[in-house]
């Protein structure tokens, strides 16, 4: 289950994270609880929606996104710290169908997603703030397939939430990252977005303005460690940062 960002005691560790963290992110975070001193509470939403519910005032100690657009937003508005900043964690896109789907297919310029889709719905994190569908549909322009598709998508609140209905079976198929794929054995990846079909896949990660624990820096350094490199690349995660630097 996700949990809903929501008001929290400012004196605990608070951090706002992407959905797609889930999994890594709940792992990393209990074997760096040591190290903090304290456990994280973590609230998982689609990167828009928490960094909208920072600019509102929700107490977070640290923001971590999916994408590069909802880190600029809040450091424009002046609710992160800036040297803080790190650019953490890489991704890919997929094409994903229900385990038991004859589905196949190879992703290249103009293939025929529509066809592939037939009377279903292809499901996607909303296209035009959550990172994971607006870098769904870069790659679908970019292959010159998105107005064939346009009509049948069916867009979730966040990434997870895409791939619950494909998990479920309610869509044929639908675009996730790499690692919610992994993360859920009802579905298969039926293949892979090129690189250069859409934008880097960047997971920023930087301390709030407001933030009042003082054990941040000490989880913003255990992020970057090597058990967190571990786990992270466990979970299919590309680790963009050595040792912190």
């Amino acid at each position: 289950m996700l949990t809903a960002p929501g008001a929290m005691a400012a004196d605990k560790l608070t951090v706002f994270a992407a959905a797609s963290l889930k999994n890594a992110l709940d792992a990393v975070s209990a074997a760096c609880e040591a190290d903090v001193g304290e456990k994280a509470t973590i609230s998982y939403a689609a990167s828009s929606a928490l960094a909208r519910q920072i600019e509102q005032g929700a107490p977070a100690d640290v923001f971590m996104s999916a994408d590069l657009d909802w880190m600029k937003y809040l450091s424009e508005r002046g609710l992160i710290r800036k040297d803080t900043e790190t650019h953490l964690l890489g991704n890919s896109i997929v094409l994903i169908a229900p385990a038991d789907s004859t589905a196949s297919a190879e992703i290249a310029p103009n293939f025929d997603l529509a066809g592939l889709v037939g009377n279903g719905r292809l499901a996607m994190a909303n296209v035009d703030a959550v990172p994971a569908g607006k870098y769904g549909k870069a790659a679908l322009e970019k292959l010159g397939v998105w107005g064939s598709v346009e009509g049948k998508v069916a867009q979730a609140e966040n990434v997870r939430a895409a791939l619950a209905l494909v998990s479920t079976g309610e869509a044929p198929l639908g675009i996730v990252y790499k690692t919610d794929a992994a993360a859920d054995p009802k579905v298969k990846v039926v293949g892979t977005f090129p690189a250069g079909s859409h934008p880097a896949i960047i997971y920023p990660v930087a301390q709030t303005a407001e933030s009042s624990d003082g054990d941040t820096p000490e989880f913003l350094k255990c992020l970057a460690s090597d058990k967190a490199r571990e786990l992270f690349e466990k979970h299919g995660f590309t680790v963009l940062v050595v040792n912190g630097e």
